[in-house]
């Protein structure tokens, strides 16, 4: 982890957008529980209203691309790591500093999970065992439910409600609505409920 740290630092220096992007998503990779859905709401907040990278309807781009292409759900922090590069890139070549933002992006995220697994994993069962490691586990367990809701606010508000609330987009707001019906009193697999939103999108024209 230090190494390329160390050649960011040597090549753009600490105030640099390579820097910040390292620094931001590592900070994310280690202080996130959950899994994916669970630090998408940090990682949008901070990088909509904290960094200014993105706008809302490209984090929600992001969020929407990765939920209908395969792979892990997490792999949005690399299209929101191209995305802060190409917005930021302040007259550089855009796609260059956009690839490497995204593969700091992705780096920054996946190794320190691969590290604590490495050095955690002959320990597991016997912590597991421990009540409380248990109850705390379980509380962080709770607390991710109300994340996963808050993200369900934040995304809701900008799919659902773009220019505000005075403005809803029906068709979504329609969309929405008959997945969730679908989803609760049918098996339907959730990818043709994706698929089925996808082609709504497509023949009500929605951008």
């Amino acid at each position: 982890m230090a190494a390329p740290a160390a050649l960011i630092l040597a090549l753009a220096g600490p105030e640099s957008l390579f820097a910040d992007i390292y620094r931001f998503f590592t900070t994310a990779a280690l202080i996130t529980f959950g899994g994916a859905y669970a630090i998408l709401a940090w990682v949008s907040q901070q990088v909509v209203e904290v960094h200014g990278w993105l706008t809302q309807g490209q984090a929600v781009a992001g969020l929407a691309l990765a939920e209908t292409t395969p792979g892990p759900l997490i792999i949005v922090l690399q299209f929101i790591g191209f995305m802060a590069g190409w917005n930021q890139a302040a007259g550089a070549d855009a796609a260059a500093t956009a690839t490497i933002t995204a593969l700091l992006a992705s780096w920054a995220t996946f190794l320190p999970s691969f590290i604590f697994i490495l050095v955690g994993a002959p320990y597991v069962e016997r912590l597991s065992a421990n009540r409380r490691l248990a109850g705390a586990l379980g509380g962080i367990t709770a607390a991710v439910v109300g994340v996963i809701g808050s993200l369900a606010i934040v995304f809701g508000r900008g799919v659902l409600f773009p220019a505000g609330l005075e403005a809803p987009a029906w068709g979504a707001i329609a969309i929405a609505a008959l997945a969730l019906v679908v989803l609760e009193r049918t098996r339907i697999d959730v990818l043709w409920v994706i698929a089925g939103g996808a082609l709504a999108g497509l023949l009500l024209g929605m951008a």
